[in-house]
């Protein structure tokens, strides 16, 4: 799998998502510009990829003027042809902007910046991203300001009636709910689209893909994103 990472003025975990795919997955990654219009040499069978950050400075919503990025353009043809797309933090946020992905981000409830590791947990199997790592408690890192997902009741239901919940908070031992770090709806760390091939989630696993930072657990989400 190939992987392309978008940046924006404003990303500040492209180069932390390139060195984990790069040298510690060793997957071929390209960067590109948000300013490009033209996305070439990628297939379906490839990912690409909406990093972290804080997208022209966060001004009026979050990801919601990364939206109209030029490259943005390529990767909702991309999804919409069936290739898979992941959205990290900032990039869950453009994803919801965007209409790749239900719901919205809001403030977290305690209206504070949070920034610690947490753990999450996939309770089901049914998309890549999952398949190899269901009933697990990984610890993963949270950075975000807002961070707390949202959606209305009927897209709630169907979420969790298509299992399109790919991840919840969870404590050390694996309890849903218990350690949830903003005030997320339904415990709700990660959704992804109808097609399951478009993932957005909170926490980022690029910053635990290192035994040099103590924290490996990154790495099973994105081989099982990889391998299926």
């Amino acid at each position: 799998m190939k992987f392309g990472i978008v940046v924006f003025p404003g990303s500040n975990c492209d180069r932390d998502m390139e060195f984990a795919l790069k040298h510690d997955l060793g997957q071929e990654v390209h960067m590109l510009w948000h300013k490009d219009q033209a996305l070439n040499g990628f297939s379906k069978e490839d990912c690409l990829v909406l990093p972290g950050g804080f997208s022209y400075g966060d001004y009026l919503r979050c990801g919601a003027l990364a939206r109209f990025s030029p490259m943005m353009e390529n990767v909702i043809k991309h999804a919409q042809n069936g290739g898979k797309v992941l959205g990290v933090c900032n990039g869950f946020q453009i994803l919801c902007e965007a209409g790749l992905l239900p719901g919205a981000l809001l403030l977290n409830d305690h209206q504070k910046f949070v920034c610690r590791n947490v753990y999450i947990k996939s309770e089901h199997d049914a998309s890549p991203i999952t398949k190899n790592v269901k009933d697990q408690a990984l610890k993963i890192p949270v950075a975000h300001g807002e961070g707390r997902f949202y959606a209305n009741e009927a897209t709630l239901k169907h979420l969790e009636d298509e299992q399109q919940i790919i991840f919840r908070y969870c404590n050390e031992a694996g309890q849903i709910g218990e350690g949830n770090p903003n005030g997320s709806t339904h415990h709700i760390a990660g959704i992804c689209n109808d097609g399951r091939n478009v993932f957005g989630m909170m926490p980022h696993p690029e910053r635990a893909c290192s035994t040099v930072l103590g924290n490996t657990d990154g790495l099973k989400i994105f081989q099982s994103l990889i391998q299926n």
